[in-house]
């Protein structure tokens, strides 16, 4: 990720291209808010199918940003989602870069 207070950022350089698709980036955003949330609960939020949340979750977990734990309620199945150190650091660099590059963007001139 860029330096703090980079006053040359090139777009789309050194951006977590994981955390940039948006479907992982409003995943990430939901559990970066709260302790944990289950998968309907996040299915929900997000308005992702079933198939579509798992996949991005399955990605996220390789990468260690996630953790997800399966245990049951009774006798029904229940998935738990956590976002790690490492998924939250990336998430608040995603945030840093994004904010540097945005603040750095030319002023536009108004037509008169």
């Amino acid at each position: 990720m860029p330096e703090s207070g980079s006053d040359n950022i090139q777009p789309g350089t050194n951006i977590d291209r994981l955390v940039h698709e948006p479907a992982r980036l409003m995943i990430l955003a939901h559990l970066y808010v709260v302790k944990s949330a289950d998968f309907l609960f996040l299915m929900r939020q997000t308005g992702l199918t079933f198939g579509n949340l798992s996949s991005h979750l399955s990605k996220l977990e390789a990468a260690g940003y996630i953790e997800i734990k399966k245990e049951f309620k009774g006798k029904k199945p229940n998935t738990v989602l956590q976002i790690t150190k490492i998924g939250k650091h990336a998430l608040e660099e995603y945030q840093t870069y994004m904010n540097q590059l945005l603040n750095n963007l030319p002023k536009p001139t108004r037509n008169r």
